[in-house]
């Protein structure tokens, strides 16, 4: 069957970029064509412009993202170019080329203050450059197309690349006993589930499910994350039981383990909007976890 629809990923070597490279072969329906930043810097708006010329794109999801919390705090102008100049212009070419943005955002555009979970409309007030760059891009993309849909996801671990999940199976190999944060809040994201998501998402044609008239930027912006809400330390606690560890788990404040950025110590946030909008299923974390520690071992 001919692929009739064309999907770009952009940052296609990263977490969620690989986890779409896996899903591809269950939709022979759409055309894929991933790029990393060695092929498409989206940063450079010629080099873009000419990709879009030279290839008939319908949807481009965008995984580019610079995603070190504590080094942003140093690289503060690095942050700012990839995870917001860089989404302006990807959002304006999408916009001249009428195709469809969907670009990955963060839980830490908030502050971690509320003491109920963050829906798409509650204030924003970043407490780390991360944050504060993940936010400009927000804005900007919604500038420069209105009819983006950003998705605000938290806690992202995969059988690809770095995160905590992966560290924590590394530690608990390596020590006895390990100390882990449980005085912040959140909730995991399973990759392969929110690439599952986004892919329900394009299926049920984005620009006739959502309401675009009048535009407004909450009409296009859904947290994403897996059912549940825990903390860094039931979570170690969950991986743990999972790979069947001897390792000792300490819970441990905050305080104890100091980092260059802040965290929002209540990092929750809502995903009833996503689910109910587009009819998806979301997974509780743990059934999660436990797929994707299979693939990991």
């Amino acid at each position: 069957m001919a692929a009739d629809k064309t999907i770009l990923v952009t940052g296609a070597n990263g977490q969620l970029g690989k986890e779409f490279r896996a899903l591809a072969l269950q939709y022979p329906q759409y055309n894929f064509l991933f790029a990393g930043k060695e092929e498409l810097p989206v940063n450079d708006s010629e080099v873009v412009k000419k990709y879009f010329t030279n290839h008939q794109i319908n949807f481009c999801i965008n995984c580019a993202a610079y995603t070190a919390v504590d080094k942003a705090e140093t690289e503060k102008e690095k942050a700012f170019a990839i995870n917001a100049d860089a989404v302006a212009n990807l959002a304006f070419v999408c916009k001249t080329f009428n195709v469809q943005l969907i670009h990955i955002s963060t839980d830490y555009v908030f502050d971690g203050t509320a003491q109920q979970p963050y829906t798409e409309t509650d204030a924003t007030n970043p407490i780390s450059i991360y944050g504060q760059s993940k936010l400009k891009g927000e804005e900007l993309a919604l500038q420069n197309n209105p009819s983006v849909i950003i998705i605000r996801t938290s806690w992202v671990y995969s059988s690809y690349g770095n995160n905590f999940v992966k560290t924590m199976l590394r530690l608990m190999k390596e020590r006895e006993s390990i100390n882990v944060v449980n005085d912040q809040l959140g909730c995991p994201t399973y990759a392969a589930d929110l690439a599952h998501a986004i892919m329900v998402i394009i299926q049920k044609n984005p620009v006739a499910v959502i309401p675009h008239s009048p535009i407004t930027p909450h009409n296009t912006i859904f947290n994403y994350c897996n059912q549940g809400i825990i903390s860094w330390y039931q979570f170690a606690l969950a991986i743990k039981e999972l790979a069947g560890s001897n390792c000792i788990v300490n819970p441990i404040p905050t305080s104890q383990y100091p980092t260059p950025a802040k965290r929002p110590q209540y990092s929750v946030i809502d995903n009833g909007l996503i689910k109910n909008t587009f009819g998806i299923g979301i997974p509780e974390w743990k059934d999660s976890l436990e797929k994707g520690l299979a693939l990991m071992k």
